[in-house]
């Protein structure tokens, strides 16, 4: 990438990732270029894949869980082209790590939406929580520990009673409980692995 293109690049991102200072933007560009290239996917010249960006979330953020990364990763990709461009990686980046509340609140949702209706039904509740339960060898049918659960849920968070959580039932659960920001799955980094991503990633920038 030429000097010229990194800049303009550093200026919008710096202006659209608006947790990031620029001399972050560019660590975040460089990281971005180095695991590209070393990637051998036939997408390495646009971005990254879903394999690379599932090991990206893997080796930075010990996410182990490929239901929900699938999800990530389609979050991501706002253009839905099945790759993730460097724009994406930036802006993306920029919620998951540093996001308020109120746009952590969109990404999860958004990623809790397995089919993009604007709705987390119960069948969503249902596939997601079983996807993150441990499974329990026990006499009993598993998958009816896990509708209880969900009828809990709903008990708890879908305020309007229609039997699946919008946005806004979302959204008002989370803020009188913060802990039900992730309550179908481990989908943002813990504190430990998001400040260490960042020491790492920006260490670069404190040298200059």
């Amino acid at each position: 990438m030429s000097r010229k293109r990194l800049q303009q690049l550093v200026d919008s991102l710096g202006r659209s990732a608006k947790h990031f200072n620029k001399s972050e933007v560019e660590c975040l560009i460089k990281l971005f270029d180095t695991l590209v290239a070393e990637s051998s996917s036939r997408f390495a010249a646009v971005g990254f894949d879903r394999n690379m960006f599932r090991d990206a979330l893997h080796s930075a953020f010990g996410m182990t869980d490929d239901m929900i990364m699938d999800r990530v990763f389609r979050t991501f990709d706002r253009d839905n082209d099945s790759c993730i461009s460097v724009v994406e990686w930036v802006e993306g980046l920029s919620v998951f790590l540093r996001g308020t509340l109120e746009e952590r609140m969109k990404y999860c949702f958004e990623v809790y939406d397995l089919n993009g209706d604007g709705y987390i039904s119960r069948e969503e509740m249902f596939q997601m929580l079983k996807n993150s339960l441990l499974k329990q060898p026990s006499e009993e049918d598993p998958d009816e520990g896990i509708k209880d659960l969900v009828d809990i849920v709903l008990k708890k968070m879908d305020y309007d009673h229609d039997g699946k959580l919008s946005f806004m039932d979302f959204e008002k659960a989370v803020r009188d409980e913060n802990l039900l920001l992730e309550a179908f799955g481990p989908c943002l980094p813990d504190i430990k692995s998001s400040m260490a991503f960042e020491q790492k990633t920006f260490r670069e920038t404190r040298k200059l």
